[in-house]
């Protein structure tokens, strides 16, 4: 009989301080970020295998990778971390992970995070070690940062371990993420009015990134003096939704959104600008474009009275709307069989995760 492992991790939504979860940015000034897990998730499935080797099968919406994990690794592809992540564990063979995404990676959503995050989570569980989210995360980040030199940030894999409505803050010194302690009516203010619309043209968002830290060793100066004002934009939607003041939160929200898209190349593109003013025209107060190159989701803030005016408005430009409400749970393990893992498995980490992480979550 077979073991079975089933992990899963929300991807989420950010609302204000995207680019200060940068290092060229947060190791000086430190950044912040106002985020949001949704009801759209990445999964890992372990089952043992026949085979000597770590078979790992993703399905990202566009194919199915199926690679072997070898001692000579090439990493290229989707398969790049996951790969990473199962060498970090030092699995021995016999092991066959599947992983999935409600969301293709590319769009903004943290789908690479969250697929990084649940498959931590699962091979230390399969391997005997039950992280916390703090460790979760902090490990991920190793891997693809540390390890593999990905010019990513940490915002994904800390809002995917931990869930939630959060303030999640960036330094020299490290991360903290901190609950956002709202109101059930502001919560559920939030979740009825947000929007999310399907809008295609997915592409992967590292170049974007890799071109926001050129700009910023060509033009320090002026890139930090832009992420200046996003960080304080986060500052006062951080502030807005304390108090529960949604008008404020639906301003800043497209203020925020207006300051990124003057300085941050190929965040849109003409199509997706006339469908934010349709959205805006027809009653949405703010929102943004997720993703890289024009991304594949549209997020809107919009009172109840005028959703079907911009669901209509939005549909006329073939977009979709996508309904989901906010996750409270982060990553975690859905299932596991109560018969004894596979021996043949063990963890040699090369890079020890404590087990007090210097991590603080506030309210966790």
């Amino acid at each position: 009989m077979s073991t079975v492992l089933i992990a899963r991790a929300p991807l989420h939504i950010s609302f204000g301080g995207d680019g200060t979860d940068l290092p060229s940015y947060y190791e000086q000034h430190g950044g912040l970020v106002i985020s949001a897990t949704i009801s759209y998730y990445a999964y890992a499935i372990l089952t043992p295998s026949g085979s000597d080797d770590v078979q790992i099968i993703f399905a990202n919406h566009r194919a199915i990778h199926q690679q072997s994990t070898r001692k000579d690794l090439i990493l290229d592809g989707d398969l790049r971390l996951p790969e990473a992540i199962a060498c970090y564990f030092h699995i021995d063979g016999g092991l066959s992970v599947f992983l999935a995404s409600q969301v293709p990676p590319g769009t903004g959503l943290g789908c690479s995070g969250s697929v990084a995050v649940t498959m931590v989570k699962a091979l230390a569980f399969w391997c005997g070690l039950d992280l916390g989210a703090a460790e979760v995360a902090e490990l991920a980040c190793h891997i693809a940062i540390d390890k593999m030199k990905m010019p990513i940030s940490k915002q994904d894999q800390y809002a995917a371990a931990f869930g939630g409505l959060n303030c999640i803050r960036f330094s020299s010194k490290g991360v903290v993420v901190e609950l956002l302690e709202v109101s059930r009516e502001t919560r559920e203010a939030l979740e009825r009015g947000l929007m999310l619309f399907f809008a295609g043209n997915s592409l992967h968002s590292v170049p974007i990134l890799h071109r926001e830290e050129q700009a910023s060793r060509e033009d320090e100066r002026a890139m930090f003096a832009r992420l200046d004002a996003i960080e304080e934009l986060g500052s006062e939607i951080h502030v807005a939704l304390k108090k529960g003041d949604m008008v404020a939160f639906g301003e800043l929200l497209h203020e925020s959104w207006m300051k990124k898209r003057e300085f941050t190349h190929g965040v849109t593109n003409e199509f997706l600008d006339q469908c934010y003013r349709a959205a805006r025209d027809n009653g949405a107060m703010g929102g943004k474009v997720t993703g890289a190159d024009g991304g594949e989701y549209m997020i809107f803030y919009c009172p109840e009275e005028h959703q079907a005016a911009v669901t209509d408005a939005l549909a006329a430009f073939g977009l979709q709307r996508q309904f989901f409400w906010l996750d409270t749970d982060g990553v975690q393990i859905m299932e596991v069989s109560s018969r004894p893992r596979a021996p043949m498995l063990r963890m040699m980490p090369s890079h020890r995760v404590s087990e007090r992480s210097d991590v603080w979550a506030a309210g966790r």
